[in-house]
């Protein structure tokens, strides 16, 4: 979501009170559309972000560590120039602008005092931040001359002009009487007609003033009623008051863990499967927000990126196993070798050299006769010869094709475990297991751990009705650290019968285990299987055995394991097992 005017606001005024009379330290530009600014003020060392970024565009104060690159590009250089040193005067917007002004009283290379202040202009793509002296552009992180735009240029030397204002009144700036009866000119949903009316407010203020009216129920601008107006207009004037007083910093999580939106109020469109999580500050939410959805970006790329390696080696091994099968179907008809063989070797009387083919009896089949081709360049003795070697060579050929196709299908069940893995993997730990363990099996070549200090992840932890521990293994590597090293001998195993999945192994305690304890550590089989889809009523087979029953072969892949002694359950998965059973 973009930043709103309001937020943005009430965000600039923390920054404001924080960073009173700081001095700058260091500034850095860590990638092209952000920078850092270190401040110091007599109790503390804060750092700034600016970042112009195109859906991330904000200013916050900052805790994160920033890779910077070796050689400054020319703007940070530029801004080092003319800020380094500087001391803030003040923070401030215009309202219903999403541009936040530094001032700052800098020294120049005369030695006099000059005030320069940057422009943080957070728009969406349009985002941007400008140097200005007395009025006069210096430079900006992204100039836009006269073919990007015949409104508005960002070069140095020409004046600095603010963007185009909205035609729109700003929301906390009018009446509520005043928006409702614009809006209500409009045959739009309640919501989408207060989006369209007023600036300085996102989406989500428009939508949560329809809900508080309304109760979520859908309703057209233009057939409100007059009393159903006056309901609209008490809940816009109770989002104005929760802004007058300060602000609520709330962020919403989605139930997959996804950041959804941020805003000034405690939202109550969301429903129950949705996190509300309050903050302390408007810049700890901002930071917060985006170093949640920066991370979730990176691991949707890193996994997308996994994924499709992963998937082109399967693939790769289907067509190579399919190859395989064809060249095996085809060694089976070496038998006709081997009786051409023979049948020659028997009438060689019969054949003389420069004939292009012999038609001899078939012992095997009584009353028929075989037309046998001869080559030419050799005699029959020879081809006779040569039809025995060709059939032995076929022969050794179908044998260890017959072994290629077992590895080869033991290579596609592998990686199709692998790709369920990298399918439901919920963090870079995770990740990094999975292409540490493919290098290790030879598929990645060039992976390379990035920082060893990262924690690899643990298993899943659940805690069963009867308060027995269960764990779950979340990739090969640790499925087969579970089963081979963690888990004890009487521990209770369980894995969807084939199909990909994790190993799911009852700490047993050296208790017997209750049957509802069993029943749950089956269903959790299935849900972190390949299997499970969400609601589905089908039962699905769960093998289940003593962990002292489970080996694996010699050079077998992580992940596989063999057993023999096991019995098989069927089960339907609860909704929600998962999140009640969780370990807290």
């Amino acid at each position: 979501m973009a930043l709103d005017a309001a937020t943005l606001a009430l965000t600039a005024a923390e920054l404001k009170t924080t960073l009173a009379d700081a001095k700058i330290a260091k500034l850095f530009e860590p990638t092209r559309d952000e920078l850092v600014i270190t401040l110091r003020t007599r109790t503390e060392t804060d750092s700034l972000l600016l970042s112009a970024r195109s859906g991330s565009a904000r200013v916050c104060l900052t805790e994160e560590s920033f890779e910077n690159p070796e050689t400054p590009p020319s703007f940070c250089m530029l801004m080092r120039k003319h800020l380094t040193g500087g001391r803030l005067l003040d923070v401030r917007m215009e309202p219903g602008d999403r541009i936040v002004y530094f001032e700052f009283q800098c020294t120049n290379e005369m030695g006099d005092l000059v005030r320069n202040i940057l422009c943080a202009e957070l728009m969406g793509r349009y985002s941007n931040l400008v140097l200005v002296q007395n009025g006069k552009i210096i430079d900006a992180l992204k100039r836009v001359d006269f073919e990007d735009s015949d409104v508005r240029q960002l070069l140095p030397g020409l004046p600095y002009t603010t963007p185009p204002k909205p035609a729109r009144p700003d929301f906390l700036a009018v009446s509520s009487a005043s928006i409702v009866a614009a809006a209500c000119q409009r045959d739009l949903p309640v919501a989408d007609a207060l989006n369209k009316t007023v600036a300085g407010v996102g989406p989500v203020v428009c939508r949560e003033a329809a809900w508080r009216a309304f109760d979520g129920e859908h309703l057209l601008a233009n057939e409100l009623t007059e009393a159903q107006k006056v309901r609209l207009m008490a809940a816009i004037d109770e989002l104005k008051e929760i802004y007058d007083a300060g602000g609520c910093p709330c962020s919403v999580t989605a139930p997959d863990g996804k950041p959804v939106e941020y805003t000034f109020f405690r939202p109550r469109q969301y429903g129950e499967k949705y996190r509300i999580k309050e903050w302390p500050s408007f810049n700890a939410m901002l930071e917060g927000y985006y170093a949640e959805k920066d991370r979730a970006e990176r691991l949707r790329t890193k996994s997308k990126e996994l994924h499709k390696a992963v998937h082109n080696m399967y693939e790769r091994a289907v067509r190579k196993q399919a190859a395989r099968q064809e060249e095996l179907a085809a060694s089976g008809k070496s038998e006709k070798l081997r009786l051409y063989g023979e049948l020659l070797s028997a009438n060689l009387y019969l054949a003389e050299k420069g004939m292009k083919s012999i038609t001899v009896p078939n012992w095997y089949d009584e009353g028929k006769e075989v037309t046998i081709p001869l080559d030419l360049r050799f005699s029959p003795s020879q081809n006779a010869q040569n039809f025995f070697k060709n059939y032995k060579k076929k022969q050794t050929a179908a044998r260890m094709l017959v072994d290629l196709l077992a590895e080869g299908e033991k290579e596609i069940t592998y990686l199709e475990t692998v790709l369920y893995e990298v399918e439901t993997a919920s963090g870079e730990a995770a990740l990094n297991e999975i292409r540490a363990e493919l290098k290790s099996q030879g598929y990645l070549k060039y992976y390379k751990q990035r920082d060893k200090r990262q924690k690899p992840a643990d298993f899943l932890r659940f805690t069963s009705s009867d308060g027995f521990e269960i764990l779950v293994g979340r990739n090969n590597a640790q499925n087969d650290k579970l089963t081979l090293h963690t888990a004890r001998g009487k521990d209770l195993w369980f894995h969807v019968q084939k199909a990909p999945g994790s190993h799911v192994v009852v700490m047993s305690r050296g208790e017997d285990i209750p049957d509802t304890t069993k029943q749950e550590a089956a269903e959790l089989a299935v849900v972190y299987s390949s299997t499970f889809k969400a609601g589905a009523a089908a039962k699905v087979a769960v093998d289940t055995t003593e962990v002292k029953n489970i080996w694996k072969a010699n050079g077998a892949k992580p992940g596989m394991v063999l057993y023999e002694v096991y019995t098989t359950v069927y089960v339907t998965p609860r909704e929600g097992l998962e999140k009640a059973l969780k370990t807290k």
